[in-house]
């Protein structure tokens, strides 16, 4: 469950030949493909300035990200299509836990090695459910849970999680604090786009109302759609909901105005020379809790952190380039953060389901950034 250096190593890249659009400037467009070493081709400058713009707004107008990134709107988009039909990249549009007044549990499940991918699976096809992986040798999965509230959290940890001789045990740990994540990718930390990109590109900040919001029937079809994908076009929306196009689109914006809205990129991991996936779980003294989840928030290989109950109340992912980079980075930025007692540390070594709905992954993806 578990986002690598803050510039993750790519291969070598072709120099982009001119393109004239009919009517537009002159601007850079594809390089040509050709044959790379190593064992992926890897995201080149403007693909990693592209997934750095819809992670700030996942439904920018290509012609506004385009104007952005000072290239046309055709290579904007052409570039996107690629990604998005062989899988290596894809746009979410999530409905942010805390604006609903739902609760976030962080659950360990422990089972018998022949069993652990059936019940891992049968977590993933659940709703309630999210990042769900197989971890340290596979006898563990770890998963999110959503509970509607915490009044529903007993039945959902206690009743509906897969009850089966293989389970040998099961922890729960409630997410307190979000210090890094939700809106906020690891490609925020890549330096993919200057501060003035991002100032061009980002929307302005939520307003979230005083009380949780409640949502209809036809929101939930909504965030449903967008789950799926974050730039499914208004039109099928509508169709979806119910409404007019107008009607979408002003609540779109209700939404995202609110905090309860927020879009999220799904890409491949290996584009951006990410090798290793762990899940780092650090138990802090409560003083220093809040200073050690800030400072674990701006690594460059964060890619979620939460403050959580527990022994261990300090949670993160963290990516890697490969197991030396690993070793490097928790003897020296983990070892260096205050008040930290106690480290437990569990690779992920398969990826069953991301924040988005279960699907069947591509041949080209491998996995999620959290």
């Amino acid at each position: 469950m578990v986002k690598t250096d803050r510039k993750p190593d790519g291969t070598a890249q072709a120099r982009a030949t001119p393109d004239r659009p009919l009517g537009g400037p002159t601007r850079p467009t594809d390089p040509p493909t050709g044959p790379t070493t190593g064992p992926t081709t890897g995201f080149d400058a403007l693909d990693r300035q592209l997934v750095h713009a819809l992670q700030l707004d996942g439904r920018a107008p290509f012609s506004r990200i385009a104007a952005v990134l000072g290239v046309s709107d055709q290579t904007v988009a052409r570039r996107y299509t690629r990604h998005r039909t062989t899988g290596a990249l894809k746009v979410l549009g999530l409905a942010d836990a805390r604006a609903l007044g739902e609760i976030e549990w962080m659950v360990r499940v422990q089972c018998t090695p022949d069993a652990a991918v059936s019940v891992a699976e049968a977590l993933a096809r659940r709703s309630d459910t999210s990042w769900v992986s197989l971890m340290s040798g596979g006898t563990e999965i770890a998963a999110v849970c959503r509970a509607a509230s915490s009044d529903h959290s007993d039945a959902l940890l206690l009743q509906k999680l897969p009850r089966t001789p293989s389970v040998v045990g099961v922890t729960a740990h409630c997410q307190l604090h979000e210090f890094f994540g939700g809106p906020q990718g690891l490609i925020s930390k890549s330096g993919a786009l200057t501060d003035t990109q991002i100032a061009e590109l980002s929307p302005p900040p939520p307003d979230p109302p005083a009380a949780p919001v409640t949502l209809t029937d036809a929101d939930r079809r909504l965030f449903d759609a967008l789950a799926q994908d974050g730039r499914t076009p208004l039109g099928e929306l509508a169709a979806v909901t119910g409404w007019s196009p107008t009607t979408v689109r002003r609540r779109l914006a209700e939404l995202r105005a609110d905090g309860v809205l927020y879009y999220d990129v799904d890409y491949d991991l290996r584009q951006f020379g990410h090798g290793v996936m762990v899940a780092l779980w650090l138990s802090v003294a409560p003083a220093e809790l809040a200073a050690t989840g800030e400072a674990l928030a701006v690594h460059p290989e964060v890619a979620f952190a939460c403050a959580t109950t527990g022994p261990h109340n300090l949670f993160a992912s963290v990516l890697c380039r490969d197991v030396g980079a690993l070793y490097t980075y928790l003897t020296t930025r983990v070892a260096a953060l205050p008040g930290v007692r106690a480290m437990e540390s569990a690779p992920r070594i398969r990826h069953i389901k991301g924040a988005g709905p279960l699907a069947t992954l591509s041949p080209a993806a491998s996995g999620r950034r959290r």
